[in-house]
């Protein structure tokens, strides 16, 4: 227990330390006033704000994490897809694969306008763009964890006369899990962003069109509040798929 105590500490310490000195900085420059205060409000102006404003931005983040939790879902069963058809048939491979790599290398800031354009102002467009952000990372991590599997095992159930989807049940998928959290534990990140980017640009709710209300009227202090909120709902998120990680791998040691 001790020992454990100690670990959880050595590794928690020195991150607390650093966010107590970036703090320290930050309440230096506002008190000097280095910089006007309307362009950087000082810690307290942003504690008031992230305290008033906590249960609005509790309502608007049901909206963003509806659009993220839906679109990363939606992005495993399609990632799953791809990942499978790409390891079985290497036309599959050489088909789709450039074609994820170039969705990767298109900025998200510009298809965004294009997914509402023509889906609306809803929901569609936020958990599609989540979608695109997200299935990537995951459908690799798959795909390498598909590859990386011994041959020897695979040769060995055919030669029992094991069917290809007995393969993949017993020996290929259990062998990818590993990659499939790698590219989840990222994906889980991005999809928070995902869907804050769609909101940007057209919507109703959710924490990106809070964003844009409070730039516009050039509320800094609520700003940095919903900001510190976005990263406070992202490590959740990601928090979740960790634990999520644990419990489905509980014969791998996974460091926090």
């Amino acid at each position: 227990m001790i020992k454990k105590f100690q670990s959880i500490t050595g590794n928690v310490f020195p991150t607390l330390l650093t966010i107590a000195v970036i703090i320290a900085v930050w309440m230096s420059v506002t008190g000097m006033e280095l910089v006007p205060a309307f362009m950087l409000p000082s810690p307290g102006a942003v504690l008031s704000a992230f305290v008033k404003n906590f249960g609005y931005m509790a309502k608007e983040s049901v909206y963003t994490l509806q659009e993220a939790v839906y679109g990363l879902l939606s992005g495993i069963v399609l990632a799953f897809i791809l990942a499978t058809l790409m390891d079985k048939f290497s036309f599959a491979y050489k088909a789709f694969y450039p074609l994820l790599v170039i969705s990767q290398t298109i900025p998200t800031i510009a298809i965004a306008p294009l997914l509402v354009l023509w889906m609306g102002y809803g929901m569609a467009p936020r958990i599609t763009l989540v979608i695109i952000t997200t299935f990537f990372p995951i459908a690799i991590g798959l795909l390498d964890g598909y590859r990386s599997v011994d041959n020897d095992s695979v040769n060995l159930l055919r030669s029992m006369g094991a069917t290809k989807v007995q393969i993949y049940r017993h020996v290929k998928f259990p062998g990818a899990v590993p990659g499939f959290f790698s590219g989840l534990r990222i994906a889980s990140s991005y999809a928070v962003i995902g869907a804050l980017i769609a909101e940007w640009l057209g919507g109703n709710n959710g924490l990106g069109v809070y964003m844009t209300r409070v730039k516009k009227a050039y509320s800094f202090d609520k700003m940095f509040a919903v900001i510190i909120f976005i990263c406070i709902v992202s490590l959740a998120l990601m928090a979740l798929v960790r634990l999520i990680e644990k419990l489905s791998m509980p014969y791998k040691t996974i460091e926090d």
